[in-house]
């Protein structure tokens, strides 16, 4: 028989392990990962390494004050010249960011917003961030404005392909603004016959003759180095559906109505959508039980356009879904527009991978550039496009965390 033993020793209390663990101090590369994550201004940047300095939680040798120029160094390579603030060293701005740079890797996207009107290059296939090199919110989208954007980035130095919306394009291949009858840049398809919009796919090739079929200016770049932009053109796509549904007031077109109530009528008349709002559509299935079945022919062609060849995959049978897609449009009755015109008559001048040349990354880059528009309210200058650049680089780039941040910065090998 085993006796009780009783003893007056007591046992440690436990610890768990992780209390055994000293606090780990921050690097100065690490601070600016972090700071960089939660895009901090400069501002909340030194006030964020002030109060984790107070409590000893940064190595010695980080610096408070660092954040003061945090961007000083490729400030360097910014110029504002009047209304546009521009980078003067495509080379060294890359090098400084430690990145390789060669046009035939990198695209020019040029578009406005309400704001500004910008510049970005943006790297076929996405793998790296889009780098800004022009901004400006004075200049408007016109033909001078233009030229005086590309003489300052030194375009004929670079020769980049060329990405943006029609109106940009249009703009760049110096034709006239507006409603007009020789409105594409690639032929002289007349956009008022539209008894052959759907008949004739041959049209005569443009001949650049200034002061000719709608040519006011000679064009600032070469046809061949422009990408037809996808989401404009999807956009387009949509838009043509809805007006067309729109004039019957159709149960499809009532289904909008509800399910997007704060569109004015006026812009759910005219088909306006944006890319997250045609998504949605997508995935409602209420809305195709509304649809008549031309309708719903149209619909699922579209569809289908928009996933095998708009986008990242391009199906090896992509020419009979778009000539699916134009027979539908015409059944239902909807007017030919431009970005139609370019599925109609130049399906071979797209490019091989749309979703690597998409237009879409650019777009949101407006959304990026938005929140330090609004930080550098008045002051939208070198200091502005540089701190931007700041935000993309990464102290240190192979350092694995808990919990990922999702904010965008170059990858580094």
């Amino acid at each position: 028989m085993v006796e009780d033993v009783h003893t007056d020793s007591t046992d440690a209390n436990y610890v768990p392990e992780d209390e055994l663990l000293e606090p780990q101090t921050f690097t100065q590369g690490e601070l600016n990962d972090l700071v960089r994550d939660l895009d901090l201004s400069i501002d909340k940047a030194e006030l964020l390494a002030s109060r984790l300095k107070q409590k000893n939680l940064l190595d010695k040798d980080v610096l408070v004050s660092h954040y003061r120029k945090r961007n000083f160094d490729l400030a360097q390579y910014y110029t504002t010249d009047g209304p546009l603030c521009y980078c003067n060293d495509i080379e060294g701005l890359y090098a400084n960011l430690l990145q390789e740079h060669s046009s035939s890797d990198w695209c020019l996207f040029i578009d406005s917003s309400k704001r500004s009107l910008k510049a970005v290059l943006l790297h076929n296939g996405y793998l790296k961030h889009g780098v800004p090199i022009a901004h400006s919110v004075y200049l408007k989208e016109t033909f001078v404005n233009l030229q005086e954007v590309l003489e300052a980035m030194q375009y004929r130095t670079h020769i980049w392909n060329i990405c943006g919306d029609l109106k940009i394009i249009g703009l760049l291949m110096g034709l006239q603004q507006g409603f007009t009858k020789y409105c594409c840049f690639l032929c002289l398809w007349d956009s008022r016959a539209t008894g052959e919009h759907y008949k004739k796919c041959d049209w005569p090739k443009r001949t650049y003759e200034v002061g000719k079929t709608n040519l006011q200016h000679s064009p600032l770049v070469d046809p061949n180095k422009v990408f037809l932009p996808p989401l404009h053109i999807k956009l387009g796509l949509m838009k043509t559906f809805v007006k067309t549904m729109g004039k019957t007031n159709s149960a499809g077109f009532l289904h909008l109505v509800g399910k997007f109530p704060k569109l004015s009528e006026a812009k759910l008349k005219e088909g306006v959508f944006i890319g997250p709002q045609i998504r949605q559509v997508f995935r409602d299935p209420d809305f195709e039980k509304t649809l008549s079945e031309l309708e719903m022919s149209a619909w699922n062609s579209f569809k289908w356009v928009c996933e095998n060849f708009l986008g990242n995959k391009k199906s090896s049978n992509y020419r009979e879904g778009v000539v699916t897609l134009l027979n539908a449009y015409e059944k239902m009755g909807c007017r030919m527009s431009l970005k139609l015109h370019f599925l109609h008559s130049h399906l071979d001048f797209f490019p091989e991978n749309l979703g690597a040349v998409s237009d879409e990354q650019g777009e949101r880059f407006h959304q990026d550039i938005q929140e330090m528009e609004t930080r550098y309210q008045g002051f939208w200058n070198e200091g502005m496009m540089s701190d931007y650049c700041w935000r993309l680089f990464r102290g240190n780039p192979n350092k694995i965390y808990k919990r990922k941040s999702y904010s965008q910065h170059f990858q580094f090998s």
